[in-house]
C-alpha cells in the first residue's frame, strides 16, 4: 500500500475528533438492471382520478390517462373551460372527435360544435354527425336564398336586451371599432319600435333596417333633435345591416329562424365551411351563433354541455365578439357549461387587437392541451401559460398523437389513442397525416384493443356509480 498523504491522515484524525467518526470507502456494488429497479424505484406525477373519459395514456408511467372538466369541477379546477394549442397535422382534430364521441356516451352531456373546415362541400364533423342520425346546421350564404338554413337575431326566444346586444355586437364587429353614442341610440329607438310595432309575426332585420331609414318623429322628440339627424346617426348602422339583408350575407339571418332545428339532439353541429374564414363575414356569424345559443340553448335543465370552436381565434381576436364570449363563459359555469377553443397560435390572440379580452379568455381555461410548436412558439406559450421549463423544452420535440397537458398546474406529457371502431370517423381523407403518423402499424392494434376494453370498463364503472345507465 503506498504512503499516505501526511495532509489526509491530519484532515482524518480532525474529523474522528471533532464528530466521533471517520468517513469509510465503500466498495462498488455490481448488480443487474433487474435487480436496480428495486432499489430505484419508479415514479410519476398522480393522476386525475378514475372517473370520466380516458385520453390515452401518460408517456413516463404508461398508466391511462383520464379527463372530464364536470369531474373535476370545483375540486381540482377552478373553471371547466379548455384551451387545444398546436400546428396542424399534430393531433388536434383526432382529440376533439374522439372527446365528443366519448363524452356522448353519457346521457346527461350535449354538445354544440362550431365547425369551421371542411372539403368536399361540407364540414369536417359531417361524418360524425351522419353516424349519430343528425343533420348539421349548415350556414352559407349562396344557399340561403332557395329556403338554406336561418338564424334570426331578433328570434323571440331572445330577450329585448339580448337582441340589442347582439345587434351593437354584429355592428361593431363589421365597423371595426366600437359604436359612439348616436349611433347607439339611432340603433336602440329603431329596435324598440320595431319590437312594440310588428306583431303577428317575427320581426326581422328588414323591420330595423327600414326604421333607420326612416325614424319616427317621437325619437327625435325625445332627445329634442331633428328628425334629420337621427336618421344621420343611423346611416352607418343601416349600411352594416344592410349587408346581411341585402349583401354577400343576406340570406343567412334576415328571415324567422329555419323550424326544426333541434336544440335537444346530443349533438349539434353548425356547419360553418362555406364562410371565409378571413372575412369579416366569420366573427359576425360567431356573435349570432354565440348569442343565440346564449337564449336558446343552454338551461337550467342540470345537463352538462360542451361547446366546442373550433378556428377559436375569430372569437378572441375581435374585442366585441370576445366580451360577448366571455360573458357566455362566466354565465355557463353556473349551468355546467365546457367551452373548449381550439387554436393553432397563441400568438394568433395574444398579439391581436382584442390581447385584454383573450388574456381574460385564456385565464379562464383551467385545462391547456399543447401539441407540438416551433421552439420560439414554444417558449411564448409557456411564457403566457406559466407553463414549467421542462414542458417547454419538451413541446417542440413532440411526435404527433402526443401533448402536454396541463390541468390546472398538474401537467403531465400524454399519448391520445383512438380505437377501431373510432378511427373511421376521426380519420377522414383530409386527416390522413394525423392518421398514420399518430398510430404506427406495429403497436396500433395493441394499444387500440386494450385502449377500448379499459374504456368500457371505466365507463360503466363511472355510469354504475353516477346512475347514469
Amino acid at each position: 500500500m503506498p504512503p499516505r498523504d501526511p495532509l489526509s491522515v491530519i484532515t482524518e484524525a480532525f474529523t474522528s475528533l471533532l464528530f466521533g467518526r471517520t468517513e469509510t470507502t465503500r466498495l462498488p456494488v455490481r448488480t443487474s438492471t433487474g435487480q436496480a429497479q428495486a432499489v430505484y424505484l419508479p415514479t410519476a406525477a398522480p393522476g386525475l382520478g378514475d372517473s370520466g373519459v380516458i385520453i390515452g395514456r401518460e408517456v413516463y408511467s404508461g398508466k391511462g390517462y383520464i379527463y372530464d372538466p364536470f369531474q373535476l369541477y370545483g375540486q381540482q379546477l377552478p373553471a371547466p373551460h379548455w384551451l387545444v394549442l398546436g400546428e396542424s397535422g399534430n393531433g388536434k382534430s383526432a382529440l376533439e372527435k374522439t372527446y365528443v364521441l366519448r363524452q356522448l356516451r353519457f346521457r346527461d352531456r350535449q354538445i354544440v360544435v362550431l365547425d369551421a373546415q371542411g372539403e368536399d362541400g361540407v364540414g369536417e364533423w359531417n361524418l360524425i354527425a351522419e353516424e349519430l342520425g343528425i343533420t348539421p346546421i349548415r350556414l352559407d350564404p349562396m344557399a340561403a336564398l332557395d329556403g338554406s338554413v336561418r338564424l334570426n337575431p331578433l328570434d323571440p326566444s331572445i330577450t329585448s336586451t339580448g337582441q340589442l346586444a347582439l345587434l351593437r355586437t354584429i355592428i361593431e364587429v363589421a365597423l371595426g371599432r366600437t359604436l359612439d353614442e348616436r349611433s347607439g341610440f339611432a340603433l336602440k329607438v329603431a329596435h324598440a319600435y320595431v319590437n312594440q310595432h310588428v306583431t303577428g309575426r317575427q320581426p326581422i332585420l328588414t323591420d330595423i333596417v327600414e326604421r333607420l331609414r326612416h325614424p319616427q318623429p317621437e325619437s327625435a322628440d325625445a332627445m329634442n333633435v331633428a328628425l334629420e339627424d337621427v336618421r344621420a346617426w343611423g346611416l352607418d348602422v343601416a349600411l352594416v345591416l344592410d349587408r346581411l339583408v341585402d349583401g354577400d350575407l343576406r340570406g343567412m339571418f334576415d328571415g324567422p329562424t329555419t323550424v326544426g332545428i333541434d336544440l335537444d339532439a346530443p349533438l349539434i353541429v353548425f356547419d360553418l365551411s362555406h364562410i371565409d374564414r378571413n372575412s369579416i363575414a366569420m366573427p359576425i356569424l360567431m356573435a349570432i351563433v354565440g348569442v343565440w345559443l346564449e337564449h336558446t340553448w343552454i338551461r337550467p335543465d342540470r345537463k352538462k354541455r360542451i361547446f366546442l370552436v373550433e378556428e377559436a381565434w375569430h372569437i378572441i381576436n375581435s374585442p366585441s365578439v370576445a366580451q360577448l364570449f366571455q360573458r357566455l363563459l362566466k354565465f355557463g359555469r353556473r349551468l355546467g357549461l365546457s367551452f373548449v377553443a381550439v387554436v393553432h397560435h397563441l400568438s394568433d390572440v395574444v398579439d391581436g387587437a382584442a390581447a385584454k379580452e383573450a388574456a381574460a379568455i385564456l385565464k379562464m381555461a383551467s385545462t391547456r392541451t399543447i401539441y407540438a410548436q416551433k421552439t420560439d412558439e414554444a417558449r411564448a406559450t409557456g411564457q403566457v401559460l406559466g407553463l414549467p421549463r421542462w414542458a417547454v423544452e419538451i413541446i417542440p420535440t413532440l411526435t404527433p398523437g402526443m401533448a402536454v397537458w396541463d390541468v390546472n398546474g398538474n401537467v403531465q406529457v400524454v399519448k391520445h389513442l383512438v380505437t377501431e371502431a373510432e378511427r373511421p370517423l376521426v380519420f377522414t381523407d383530409r386527416a390522413m397525416t394525423e392518421s398514420s403518423a399518430m398510430l404506427p402499424a406495429d403497436d396500433a392494434l395493441t394499444d387500440a384493443d386494450a385502449y377500448e376494453a379499459e374504456t368500457a370498463a371505466r365507463v360503466m364503472s363511472f355510469e354504475k356509480r353516477q346512475g347514469v345507465g
